[in-house]
């Protein structure tokens, strides 16, 4: 079955490559959430006046990938203790957020959350937001799948990402 996920883990350039990647994964699209400021631009979002974070919208086949699964991929991307941004991403914009569209996806991704917190694999607390879904707008052509289109730099932006995830999540 067709279903949706909305994650905001820092630059969306580095949150498309590790969904898109996965069996299941119908499409995922780059894109601002969670403001005020209708249809806005990477301008505006970067300008932190929009109360729009960056996201990837994740279309995905529930019967080949779960939402829980999809919960498990988002963690791993991110560092869940840092509110303000991530990695050399620093702002409203890239804080990390579940954006939830049901009471279902609330409750995985609540109980994901609990149980990152009691495995006690970080020692500073998870403050990882989750929050209902808002309206979600596709972000200009020259940032989807950017990983494609600009090797070099999404290599340069990925680097504190990687050393991230390398010490911690693998």
């Amino acid at each position: 079955m067709k279903q949706t996920a909305i994650f905001a883990g820092g630059c969306f350039w580095c949150m498309v490559e590790p969904f898109e990647t996965q069996p299941g994964i119908i499409n995922v699209v780059s894109g601002y959430t969670g403001g005020h400021v209708e249809t806005p631009t990477y301008e505006q979002v970067a300008s932190h006046t929009t109360g729009h974070t960056e996201a990837v919208k994740i279309t995905f086949d529930s019967d080949i990938i779960t939402y829980k699964q999809l919960l498990e991929i988002y963690w791993q991307q991110t560092d869940p203790t840092d509110a303000m941004g991530q990695f050399q991403d620093r702002g409203d914009n890239y804080r990390p957020v579940i954006f939830v569209n049901s009471e279902e996806q609330r409750q995985l991704a609540e109980d994901s959350k609990k149980r990152l917190i009691e495995s006690e694999q970080f020692d500073a607390p998870i403050v990882t937001k989750i929050e209902d879904a808002k309206p979600f707008y596709p972000a200009e052509e020259e940032h989807q799948e950017f990983y494609k289109k600009n090797p070099r730099r999404y290599a340069l932006e990925e680097e504190q990402r990687k050393a991230f995830i390398d010490k911690n999540w693998k």
